[in-house]
């Protein structure tokens, strides 16, 4: 396999965000643990929810390729990098992968991922379409990488991995909405029923900032309640201020190109906070 192919393949992977599904894997798992997880717990977990989220967003990649080929032509299915025969294998590749190392944590595990693996599917397919509806199935199976994680180590019921669920059901969904609000002229190639595209862009940017306000509110409810510590507060605030920054640029935002930046933003700054939150915990 030549090179180019293999950097196509890689950017049609995304790293960073499997990357970041498997940390949110992680972070259910150390907040859900009464010690510290295992080794291979985390390693499990982060393989787990790594390679799920990867199978799905690359099968998005080939339901997506006629919209893609307006909204992102520099991506490698439209520019003929990778082929769509490839991207099929690709993704069944990388499916099994996550479920292995789900039936690796347990029987459970490996039907709440078969579950995020249908899901994604079925979104993919024919209901990113939906508008509000496809944009809450793809919240959903973001906020259950961390309660895969609560499952993992015995600790599904566990109120701070809910809380935590919560954060990132609410922050991915305000993405989703922006995210429709830079892709409307792609959309409207295949009827989408986006917010943006039924109500305007600036509806829907206002929807996204209240989501992610939602997800600041609710990110203090670990210090306020006494779950977390003092060096979770320091880590949040941040976090927080990072997402509300970013926002301000987001509703500030006149081209999609601009308002994707800040959208990576925002993701770039909950990934920080969650490193963050794990350093803190092995470190304390």
């Amino acid at each position: 396999m030549s090179s180019k192919k293999i950097q196509a393949l890689i950017q049609l992977f995304r790293p960073e965000l499997p990357f970041a599904a498997g940390v949110c894997v992680v972070v259910g798992e150390v907040i859900a643990s009464r010690g510290y997880p295992s080794l291979l717990d985390v390693a499990l977990g982060f393989l787990c929810g790594a390679f799920i989220s990867g199978s799905a967003i690359v099968s998005n990649d080939y339901f997506d390729l006629e919209v893609d080929r307006v909204n992102t032509p520099g991506r490698p299915l439209p520019m003929g990098t990778v082929t769509p025969g490839e991207t099929i294998f690709f993704t069944i590749g990388t499916l099994v992968v996550g479920l292995a190392a789900a039936i690796g944590i347990s029987l459970p595990a490996f039907g709440l991922c078969l579950a995020l693996g249908l899901i994604s599917f079925l979104y993919n397919w024919k209901f990113k379409e939906a508008g509000l509806a496809g944009n809450l199935m793809v919240s959903t199976c973001v906020a259950l990488t961390f309660l895969l994680g609560g499952m993992a180590v015995g600790g599904i019921w566990n109120k701070t991995v809910w809380a935590f669920g919560l954060m990132a059901f609410f922050l991915d969904l305000g993405e989703e909405i922006a995210g429709d609000a830079m892709d409307v002229e792609g959309d409207k190639k295949r009827d989408s029923k986006s917010l943006a595209i039924l109500y305007g862009r600036s509806f829907a940017l206002r929807i996204s900032s209240v989501l992610f306000g939602l997800v600041v509110l609710i990110s203090f409810l670990p210090a306020l309640f006494g779950w977390l510590g003092s060096s979770y507060l320091i880590v949040i605030s941040l976090t927080d201020l990072l997402i509300g920054v970013s926002v301000v640029g987001l509703l500030k935002s006149r081209t999609p190109e601009e308002g994707r930046k800040f959208m990576r933003r925002i993701y770039l700054g909950a990934t920080f906070g969650v490193l963050a939150f794990i350093i803190g915990k092995i470190l304390v």
